[in-house]
């Protein structure tokens, strides 16, 4: 009795546990291929011309009004987005569920009981209001958890209406299909949709009870393409106290049913809760509180849809069946080589989904984990802590073919995801105050980005920081100023592992995936030049990254003039730039020579590199170095930091690149050359700024105001 009444309270507890907001985007929908928010990229939409940009600090610089312009826009698209999340409460997200729900319990109601399990596709995702919608989407099937009305998704249904053609598994409140039934409806839709499809992947989102049908699914068809996104699924069943609910219910007399009544007694009528309202108006509590005894008063109308979601007799067959799928699924792990995705909330009150969720990623070999630490067992309804498609996106898990394309299936970022990016740099943008310098067509140097070319493709060719920590400011800038996105070549190991251990979770790359970076690789950069993409190259790599000590500024490229040549194929403009400031952010004190001396260190380092993927392995010289480690370093009284990219290196009509080696190596030379000769003129320049240390910058922005652009050195 005591576990049934604690099993009831820990399900009314995640029921109203508080919850953030965020919102869906607006707009209107139509068919078409992908088209990008206008703030969002540059390869479709260049920006009109900029004018020309004075170089005197004391008058008005138009570079600084673009940011701040570039900024605003960020910040309306943003607004913009929330605006219809404005005046939800914090219950907002399982407010709708129920009430959306019971209007279908009570249309089934009225004809009878409801029938048998079957198919629906969301209205919202038809005529949601969306900008725009993928041409020729994969399907998504979402198999419910052990509500089974099938709304599960009801806040992600706009966004993924545009990615996905969604339909929805419902399983009416009388129905008793047993599980392996259950499974045979979803394999039959799943092959049919192969059949219709066979190129196309096919996605199975299930929740609880839904992942273990979606595994069972992929275990008996191990050759259809599936792709698995698993939200806590209930194959942990057998360990958590939703089993000890079993025996109790099939002996004592109606406990659920009786509570919800009881409990709906006590909530407040409509009167009742104007009174509690104004009385709320009155009280001298923290806005927090007051929020959440007011959302509350609104929600605990929706309370009696659970009543008619899960009454007695449903709830008693519907654990009875999530034991048998739990039991189904775990015998049949071993046959499951989808591609999965595992979503684990760490505060689920129902399921041990947090131990559930390394498990799983233990036994499947092609999966991958991400954890939500302030989430309950309803994840998808729960606002603020999950944006499904941000998820899809950041894991790189969206494809429409049998891999993942990162050009053609790649979904630049939403206004809201990239001013999630940015706020993650606020705090180095503030250190570091970045100055940005640019060249024009005539050589003519200028303050901010108005020499970057407006039309792709582009290849930013520079020196890579001290752990690359010149990334951020970097791309987050060029995006605000500029309206471009830079696509980032990127090591593998941000993308996938030889095996699980020491190195960062992968789930520490996802912003950076959501922002555009690809794996390096010739296929990708090909992809991204004959797309007229501007694409950010480092080809110092991770040896440039994790550089010694006394090397700062050092270029370490290979010998090979590895990127010139796919330039000129396509007619890319190469733009040299280097970056100066780590030496004044941090000083390295043990670097990879020392750290290889000390056994323990070396054990680490050996460890490290084994689990990344090998990069470079043909390569010679200091550039073939790829050993994965992290150097100590001291941190110092922050600096500055200044980046100055140089006049765009034309390769339009210089094909003959392509056949010439010799002619290849020179024009290698010449970008090596530029950027070297970058980074001489930023360290000679900055000597000269009177703000290169913190504190005088401090005592500019307090008296000029903190979003106030500090000046600089002059040009």
């Amino acid at each position: 009795m005591a576990a049934a009444a604690a099993t009831a309270a820990s399900l009314f507890r995640v029921v109203i546990r508080r919850e953030t907001t965020t919102s869906p985007l607006a707009g209107k929908k139509h068919r078409s291929s992908v088209r990008i928010p206008r703030f969002a990229v540059s390869v479709d939409r260049p920006p009109a011309p900029t004018s020309a940009v004075t170089t005197s600090p004391e008058k008005t610089n138009p570079v600084v009004k673009r940011e701040e312009e570039g900024e605003r826009a960020v910040d309306a698209k943003v607004k913009e987005e929330e605006e219809e999340s404005k005046n939800r409460s914090v219950f907002s997200g399982m407010k709708r569920f129920l009430e959306e729900s019971k209007v279908i319990i009570d249309e089934e109601k009225e004809n009878g009981g409801g029938g048998a399990p079957r198919w629906f596709s969301p209205p919202d995702t038809v005529d949601c209001s969306g900008s725009w919608q993928m041409e020729d989407p994969p399907v998504l099937l979402y198999l419910p958890g052990i509500d089974g009305v099938g709304l599960g998704l009801t806040l992600h249904h706009q966004k993924l209406g545009r990615i996905f053609d969604i339909s929805c598994m419902h399983i009416p409140v009388a129905d008793r299909t047993p599980f392996t039934d259950l499974m045979k409806i979803v394999e039959s839709r799943v092959k049919s949709e192969h059949q219709r499809s066979p190129r196309k992947p096919i996605y199975l989102v299930g929740e609880s009870l839904g992942a273990c049908l979606a595994l069972a699914v992929a275990a008996r068809n191990p050759d259809i393409d599936l792709v698995l996104i698993l939200a806590n699924p209930a194959t942990s069943f057998s360990r958590s106290q939703l089993q000890l609910l079993i025996p109790l219910m099939e002996v004592l007399p109606d406990p659920l049913s009786l509570g919800l009544p009881e409990l709906q007694s006590l909530m407040p009528g409509d009167s009742e809760r104007m009174e509690l309202g104004n009385l709320l108006k009155g009280l001298p509590l923290q806005n927090t509180t007051k929020e959440l005894m007011e959302d509350f008063i609104n929600f605990s109308p929706s309370l009696p849809a659970l009543a008619d979601i899960l009454p007695k007799e449903t709830l008693l067959w519907k654990l009875k069946l999530l034991r048998s799928a739990s039991a189904y699924a775990n015998s049949r792990l071993h046959a499951v080589k989808a591609q999965t995705l595992i979503l684990s909330s760490e505060k689920d009150e129902l399921l041990p989904s947090k131990e559930e969720g390394e498990r799983l990623r233990k036994l499947l070999a092609n999966s991958e984990l991400r954890k939500f630490a302030d989430s309950g067992h309803f994840l998808f309804l729960q606002e603020g802590n999950i944006d499904l498609v941000t998820v899809i996106k950041g894991t790189s898990f969206y494809r429409r073919g049998k891999k993942h394309d990162y050009v053609s299936d790649y979904i630049p970022p939403t206004p809201t995801e990239f001013k999630e990016v940015l706020e993650s740099y606020r705090l180095l943008n503030i250190l570091t105050s970045p100055v940005m310098l640019s060249t024009l067509e005539d050589g003519t140097i200028v303050k901010g980005l108005a020499g970057l070319p407006s039309e792709g493709p582009v290849i930013y060719v520079g020196y890579h920081m001290l752990l690359g920590i010149e990334l951020g400011p970097l791309v987050s800038r060029i995006l605000t100023e500029r309206d471009i996105l830079v696509r980032g070549i990127a090591h593998p190991l941000m993308f996938r592992r030889n095996d699980a251990g020491l190195l960062p979770d992968l789930a520490s790359f996802d912003s950076f995936r959501v922002m555009g970076a690809v794996p390096v690789a010739a296929t990708n950069l090909f992809k991204l030049l004959s797309s007229k993409s501007h694409i950010l190259l480092y080809p110092g790599g991770m040896r440039e990254a994790l550089h010694r000590k006394g090397e700062e500024y050092k270029l370490f490229w290979p010998e090979q003039s590895e990127f010139v040549r796919m330039a000129a194929r396509f007619g890319a403009k190469i733009v040299p730039f280097g970056t100066v400031g780590e030496d004044d952010l941090a000083e390295v004190v043990l670097d990879y020579d020392d750290l290889v001396n000390i056994p323990l260190f070396k054990s680490l380092i050996e460890k490290l590199t084994a689990e990344s993927i090998p990069l470079r392995t043909d390569a010679t010289g200091e550039v073939a170095n790829q050993q994965v480690h992290m150097p100590a370093f001291l941190p110092k009284v922050p600096g500055r930091f200044y980046y100055y990219f140089g006049k765009p290196i034309e390769t339009e009509g210089r094909r003959h690149v392509l056949k010439d080696r010799e002619k290849s190596n020179e024009l290698y030379l010449q970008v090596k050359s530029e950027v070297e000769k970058c980074l001489a003129y930023l360290k000679e320049k900055r000597e000269s700024d009177p703000y290169r240390n913190i504190v005088p910058r401090l005592l500019y922005k307090a008296e000029h105001g903190f979003d106030a652009e500090v000046p600089t050195f002059e040009i």
